[in-house]
């Protein structure tokens, strides 16, 4: 069965990253020209899905509009000289069908994947969370899409981190399968020194089937008193056959860490057509002073 369509959780606080997320969600903090969570369907559309779902919380309502028609701003930008702006801002609007969703509480990523459940119905979907974006020419959902195609299991996207952070994140149970590919039969979310069972662990992208939903119903709180996707993850991994992990290729951006988000806003600056070459000689300037 193909796979059409994703859920974008984006109901987090953004605590890492105040002030600058007091009144304005993370999920649209800008990386030069565009919000980071436009990157993120923006690679869902390249890797053929075509129906998006995005949690929201309270005071998120700038991200509908963001994915919504101006027809006052598209008035202004009807003008001569205009063209290519008015062509953008239309483009934001029709990249995919996206629907909304309000997680009114934020009970954990598990919950708000949870709130989807209508949405996905018996399909197989993706989720993209809220804080990752990753940048390259193939993008990750098409990844993991391949790999559940081939091997005809869940997927989960991941990269090796360093050993002192896994406790920050999740640790799978890996054997390799080839290539980039390796089966998964157990993991833990945020595990204490000595429970780890590898460093890799899964960086912002999985592909699920339906049946994690009556997992995720009977999932107890787990790690910071949340319900975890991990926790049901783990359920699929250990007792429904097992998962896929792929190594994937593209560079991972958290932007819930002020570091990284700086990371993303230079890299990508140095990408871009328009002020990518003045930039640069702008930074080589910066370089001499250091």
């Amino acid at each position: 069965m193909s796979v059409k369509k994703a859920i974008i959780p984006a109901a987090g606080l953004g605590t890492r990253v105040l002030p600058a997320t007091k009144a304005m969600p993370k999920e649209m903090l800008p990386i030069v020209d565009k919000p980071a969570i436009q990157y993120l369907v923006e690679e869902a559309v390249k890797s053929g899905i075509t129906d998006i779902l995005i949690i929201l919380g309270r005071n998120k309502g700038i991200i509908e509009d963001h994915f919504d028609r101006n027809p006052e701003l598209e008035t202004a930008l009807s003008k001569p000289g205009k063209e290519k702006m008015l062509e953008e801002c239309l483009g934001i609007a029709n990249l995919a069908n996206i629907f909304f969703v309000r997680q009114k509480q934020t009970l954990g990523l598990g919950h708000a994947v949870l709130t989807g459940k209508a949405f996905v119905g018996d399909d197989p979907f993706v989720v993209i969370y809220g804080d990752d974006v990753i940048v390259g020419d193939d993008p990750v959902c098409a990844q993991l899409i391949r790999a559940y195609e081939k091997y005809h299991r869940p997927a989960v996207g991941v990269n090796q981190v360093p050993w002192e952070d896994v406790s920050r994140y999740c640790s799978l149970k890996t054997t390799p399968i080839e290539d980039n590919c390796f089966f998964v039969d157990d993991m833990i979310e945020k595990p204490k020194k000595g429970q780890e069972f590898s460093n890799y662990s899964i960086l912002g992208r999985v592909l699920l089937e339906p049946e994690i939903f009556e997992i995720l119903e009977h999932t107890a709180p787990g790690a910071n008193n949340e319900i975890q996707l991990t926790d049901a993850m783990a359920v699929v991994a250990r007792e429904r056959g097992g998962m896929t992990a792929v190594e994937f290729t593209g560079k991972h951006y958290d932007m819930g860490n002020k570091l990284c988000v700086m990371q993303a806003q230079v890299e990508m600056s140095l990408k871009h057509p328009e002020i990518g070459p003045a930039f640069r000689e702008y930074l080589k300037e910066i370089a001499k002073t250091l």
